[in-house]
């Protein structure tokens, strides 16, 4: 049994409130489940330990102990790749890093150089390259953004058997033009799809965007760019493309409960995005919720297993 836990961002004291109203307690250097119904219970922490939030080295102090310690599992978030890259030279462009060091980058990444020091940031990234980027389990799948088989198989072709994040991984990740880019983007980001001309959006951050993420759990029949969106920033009420519908290939209904982050959801309450598919992340970073859900191994999710913790307000 499991209680996933969505992207964290540097938010200690929301994570140390959810942990304990989950009924796990600290215990010889790491927060142990203490209930009496299934003793066993783990946590699954979804990524996006770093980045944004105010106490990023006390959430690494939190998370990987217990992972350490057998009571937690964890998957990689885009935030974890994309400071591997921002911290790997470029070995094609002297003097440059597989992330460019642009204002926006710099601006995301900003609070982890700034929180961390020199030796506990070059930890950081090194346990990270040990991260699995999903996990099939008996009975449920974890996965950053999106669950997508090929895109999995072309991901594990470079890094068989769940071995460390080698530099030459994230060369081949941050190449648009490698097919690795691609299959990289969509478990750690999801799937996006282009906007009709003239039709956008602004993101959380503040960007103009023409592109969107989807719903790819669902079929994309007789939808509109709006109804197929995961955002409720699209107006367009246009028919999607034909060849987007048509090569499309929806989560079964019938696989496995899987569970993602990423997605900066927002509302009063959390609530599935399908009956086998449940997202974590109420944007706790920004102004929302963390989140968890509490899995007692059923295949049918259900809104009533979320539990949360409200960020704290200065």
């Amino acid at each position: 049994m499991y209680d996933l836990i969505g992207d964290v961002h540097g938010h200690a004291d929301e994570l140390v409130e959810l942990l304990q109203a989950l009924g796990y307690q600290l215990s010889n250097g790491a927060y142990r489940y203490r209930g009496s119904v299934h003793p066993e219970r783990k946590v699954i922490f979804l990524g996006d330990f770093i980045d944004r939030g105010p106490k990023i080295r006390q959430v690494l102090e939190i998370v990987r102990p217990m992972v350490e310690a057998g009571t937690a599992l964890a998957v990689m978030g885009n935030h974890e790749l994309n400071a591997l890259a921002f911290h790997t030279k470029d070995p094609q462009h002297s003097g440059s890093f597989l992330r460019p060091r642009d204002n926006k980058n710099i601006r995301q990444h900003a609070q982890t150089m700034l929180q961390l020091k020199d030796q506990e940031l070059k930890d950081a990234l090194d346990w990270f390259r040990t991260l699995p980027f999903w996990l099939d389990l008996d009975g449920l799948r974890v996965v950053h953004a999106c669950w997508d088989d090929q895109a999995m198989q072309r991901m594990s072709q470079d890094r068989p058997g769940g071995s460390r994040v080698t530099d030459e991984f994230l060369e081949s990740a941050s190449r648009h033009e490698h097919s690795l880019f691609e299959a990289v983007e969509i478990v750690l980001k999801g799937k996006e799809i282009k906007l009709p001309a003239g039709v956008s959006f602004i993101d959380k951050d503040g960007h103009v965007r023409d592109q969107t993420r989807v719903r790819w759990f669902e079929s994309p029949e007789n939808k509109t760019y709006q109804s197929y969106a995961l955002t409720d920033k699209i107006s367009s009420d246009q028919p999607l493309d034909a060849a987007l519908v048509k090569n499309a290939i929806p989560y079964p209904a019938t696989a496995k409960p899987v569970f993602v982050g990423h997605y900066w959801l927002s509302a009063e309450c959390p609530e599935i995005l399908a009956p086998n598919v449940a997202c974590v992340d109420y944007s706790v970073a920004k102004g929302g919720f963390l989140c968890a859900y509490r899995w007692q191994g059923e295949r049918t999710l259900t809104n009533d297993k979320f539990t949360w913790a409200k960020k704290a307000k200065g």
